[in-house]
């Protein structure tokens, strides 16, 4: 990790105004020195500074080192701590490496180059460790914002209903009932929306692995990093913050299925291990040196054209063709407008479940302008749709068209008749010549080079 050491403040605290002098002298041209005479002034400064490290002489008079230490620990717990003593004081430096977690004890007289070496690898010690907690907090979030989609799944989504009865549809299920009794590797391809996931789903509850947990992430959603460890796993002091062996989702789903959407989005390297898995059927958990079978059927998801990304280098061709084993595509909405009004009347139904709100059934008008948009959402879109429909309807009463949003009604609006512009423009033309001319119709023909009689013809051609 490369460190930038003039980002992060190193504080002194000295009684001495020579040592203070010299710490700025010999050290100040690269790391950032703050200094403060006493404990007490040092215990201001760290409520104004975040230092990296915190440098504090042992005898001075009234806060000793170690004391002090102990109560920087209050206000800054990540900054690295040393002591200077120029005493064998063997208690003080047990007391501080028990109070304060100290790093490093100096005495004086200290040798300059190893003093700034100590100061350097300190400042790395916490750069490292605030970018562990940056990155186990990055993971908390990812895995908060995976329960939240894992509740949300099984809350409002019917996980194995793939809803339609067009041929688009049929034909989707059709190649679910041929691939999920077998082993093999299958690629959901679909816009965002499609319903990717339950096809995934779906394959999985018909096949033989049915009983075991079914396992799902979306790689768009973590960074490199963290992902990795998710897939792979970690072992003890794997890396900074690694204070336990962890498991990976393949280990979990070991015997079962692994849901990895949006493939699309993983890095050169991931696609390298992913490649592995599927050619060695073992995995290597970040900071081990040895490997563990597994048996998990992989399925993946994207909402991109894989193999444009192939043609275009990001993404290996090698992992292209071991994950497009059996491809299936979800068709868009806008190609089964024809399933609609079956996907409308689901939402509503348990929807209104849901909220406790009874709702009657759509108008022939509300299915009408949801079959003549296009969801560039698609089913997703469409459940959002019918979400605020039922919200805004009055108890009992049906969803009517007026409760659907503006810009559908705008995009279902018909467009003008051929001709209707070039009529508007030449009614416009005539009756600002007939209004110059005062209505006389001799001087507006005149002035549109018409003769009379053809001006005639024009008015009552565009019934005027």
């Amino acid at each position: 990790m490369e460190v930038d050491y003039r980002q992060f403040p190193v504080l002194v605290v000295d009684d001495e105004p020579d040592i203070l002098r010299s710490f700025v002298f010999n050290y100040g041209d690269e790391l950032r020195v703050v200094t403060a005479e006493s404990g007490a002034r040092g215990l201001e400064l760290l409520a104004q500074h975040d230092p990296a490290v915190i440098v504090a002489d042992q005898r001075m008079p009234g806060m000793s080192g170690t004391e002090f230490l102990e109560r920087s620990m209050q206000a800054r717990p990540e900054a690295v701590r040393i002591i200077l003593t120029g005493y064998t004081d063997v208690e003080a430096i047990i007391q501080a490496i028990n109070t304060s977690r100290l790093y490093r004890y100096v005495t004086k007289p200290w040798d300059g180059e190893e003093l700034r070496i100590t100061l350097r690898r300190a400042i790395e010690v916490f750069a490292l460790t605030r970018e562990n907690a940056r990155l186990l907090e990055e993971l908390r979030r990812a895995n908060e914002r995976l329960a939240i989609e894992n509740a949300y799944l099984r809350e409002r989504v019917d996980r194995h209903e793939i809803v339609g009865e067009s041929p688009a549809v049929r034909e989707v299920l059709g190649l679910v009932a041929k691939v999920a009794g077998s082993r093999a590797t299958v690629l959901i391809e679909g816009e965002t929306g499609t319903g990717k996931e339950l096809v995934a789903r779906a394959i999985h509850a018909a096949s033989l692995r049915r009983d075991r947990v079914f396992v799902a992430v979306n790689c768009a959603a973590l960074g490199e990093g963290v992902l990795e460890s998710e897939l792979f796993g970690h072992r003890r002091g794997a890396f900074s913050g690694a204070v336990a062996d962890r498991k990976g989702l393949f280990e979990i789903a070991d015997g079962s299925t692994l849901f990895l959407d949006e493939i699309s989005e993983t890095s050169p390297a991931l696609q390298a291990k992913l490649l592995r898995v599927l050619q060695e059927g073992e995995v290597r958990p970040v900071g081990d040196s040895t490997t563990r079978a597994v048996d998990v059927r992989m399925i993946t998801a994207t909402n991109r054209r894989l193999d444009e990304e192939v043609r275009s280098g990001r993404f290996r061709e090698d992992l292209y063709y071991r994950l497009r084993v059996f491809p299936i595509r979800m068709p868009p909405l806008r190609e089964r407008a024809e399933d609609v009004p079956l996907l409308a009347r689901h939402f509503v139904g348990r929807l209104a479940a849901q909220l406790g709100k009874p709702v009657g059934d759509l108008t022939s008008g509300a299915i009408e302008l949801l079959q003549s948009y296009a969801f560039p959402g698609n089913v997703r879109e469409l459940a959002n749709e019918l979400e605020r429909a039922v919200l805004l309807a009055e108890p009992g009463a049906p969803i009517a068209e007026d409760l659907l949003s503006d810009h559908i009604h705008t995009a279902a609006a018909p467009p003008p008749p051929p001709g209707a512009l070039q009529a508007a423009a030449e009614r416009a033309e005539v009756e600002a010549a007939l209004g110059r001319s005062g209505g006389n119709r001799t001087r507006a023909a005149e002035e549109l080079g018409l003769t009379y009689r053809g001006l005639i013809k024009r008015m009552r051609r565009l019934g005027m």
